[in-house]
């Protein structure tokens, strides 16, 4: 199913008016206030577009609203059956506290074309090749960064490494510490990180580690539009998370997904910043009027750029 280019707009509109919403509480030490106001006007906008949509990634299950909870419906209940995907603050931490990096993120497929990710974590791993052989999860550290510095023509200590800033990565930052790789640790917001690889202009050559599964398929959406490689398995830690898995259709547990498993035909996706951070800028106030930049992508039109635009309040 190819997307119509109208709705790029559309999409981008909901992001840059969820990230306006936001913005009012940044620094207000509120993150729940902070993103139930992102939830609200990303809703509110969704409801406005011409479409039979359906919550695949949200925020929690129906007994959790108002957050955009998984198997919502949206829209007017006219026109074509798109999967979404949503994360209204990614980085709640972030805006909260005024710190570089939140932002309203959306994406958008035809029915079926999103996989319908689990509330887990996931493995992930990004670059920008969609070469097969170069990276894989099932490679050791090692493997992955002697294999990419050589697809790349540099050496180990010349690669930039972005991982979330967690214990659970203390084997894998110990083993880039020795390969002396340089490290980009990020504190939350692992879909702008994995997206840190999609240009030459943010200096991280691969994303690795364990973040959330529904980001990984949010950054899944725009990576596909740059043609590069991600890979994510998830990871189950209860019994009861697995028998969730199984009741949204996941089989195999274990599955290692390739990017065209996580999202297959065409799609729109848009990160809109809240607060600048490395990815965009964030939103800024003058008088009636503010000023979003987004990062918007429509893998079909080959649309992969950053808006800027100015809108009133």
């Amino acid at each position: 199913m190819i997307l119509d280019k109208k709705l790029e707009d559309l999409f981008l509109n909901v992001s840059c008016r969820a990230a306006l919403s936001s913005f009012y509480y940044v620094g207000k030490k509120d993150k729940v206030s902070a993103d139930k106001a992102a939830v609200d006007s990303m809703r509110s906008e969704l409801n406005k577009i011409n479409m039979k949509g359906n919550i695949v990634i949200g925020e929690g299950e129906l007994d959790e609203a108002p957050m955009l909870y998984i198997g919502e419906k949206l829209g007017t209940n006219n026109g074509p059956n798109l999967d979404i995907a949503v994360d209204p603050l990614e980085g709640t931490n972030f805006a909260a506290n005024n710190l570089p990096g939140a932002l309203s993120v959306i994406a958008v497929a035809g029915k079926s074309n999103l996989l319908n990710a689990p509330e887990t974590y996931m493995n992930k791993i990004s670059v920008n090749t969609s070469d097969v052989n170069v990276v894989d999860l099932d490679f050791t550290v090692k493997k992955n960064i002697f294999n990419l510095a050589e697809f790349k023509n540099k050496q180990p200590n010349q690669l930039t490494a972005c991982i979330l800033d967690r214990p659970r990565h203390k084997e894998i930052i110990e083993e880039l510490n020795k390969l002396k790789v340089n490290i980009k640790l990020i504190s939350d917001g692992d879909v702008s990180g994995a997206l840190l690889v999609t240009e030459e202009k943010y200096g991280v050559d691969i994303f690795l580690g364990i973040g959330g599964g529904p980001e990984g398929v949010l950054a899944a959406s725009a990576l596909d539009a740059f043609s590069c490689k991600f890979q994510g398995r998830f990871l189950f830690k209860t019994q009861s998370d697995k028998e969730r898995a199984k009741n949204m259709g996941i089989e195999n547990l274990e599955k290692k997904y390739e990017l065209n498993e996580i999202i297959s035909g065409d799609s729109i996706f848009c990160a809109t910043g809240i607060t600048s951070g490395d990815l965009v800028d964030g939103i800024n106030i003058k008088g009636d009027e503010f000023i979003s930049e987004t990062l918007i992508t429509h893998k079909s039109t080959g649309l992969k750029k950053i808006i800027k635009i100015k809108q009133k309040i």
